[in-house]
């Protein structure tokens, strides 16, 4: 249950870390210091789903393990909002390095756990 919920948790704050990081992208006449604020708000929103995920999370898996598959949910969700919000599809060139980081997350969430 705690790896389902930990998935979970790390989905709903990239959606929210995505949208803080890029969605001004579309609104780039808005002023900088109202995107920042903006964003920051929308940062808290992800830090409330972030830390719990994090907390529940290493009660099953390595921090390293945490991180490779935070950043394994990062590039899909960034993938599906740059091509949904953003309307720029991801090339080959993208994919072949968005496989390449996901390989890297599958060796480190299947490595045999030590204990930490």
């Amino acid at each position: 249950m705690n790896y389902f919920l930990t998935f979970f948790l790390l989905l709903i704050s990239n959606i929210f870390m995505t949208m803080a990081w890029y969605g001004h992208l579309k609104y780039k006449d808005a002023p900088i210091y109202l995107v920042i604020v903006v964003a920051w708000l929308i940062a808290f929103v992800e830090y409330c789903f972030q830390v719990p995920a994090n907390r529940i999370g290493h009660t099953v898996l390595t921090a390293p393990q945490l991180k490779a598959l935070q950043e394994g949910i990062t590039f899909t969700v960034f993938a599906l909002f740059s091509s949904w919000y953003l309307r720029e599809k991801p090339t080959s060139y993208d994919f072949a390095a968005f496989s390449l980081i996901m390989i890297g997350m599958c060796i480190s969430l299947f490595q045999p756990r030590a204990g930490h």
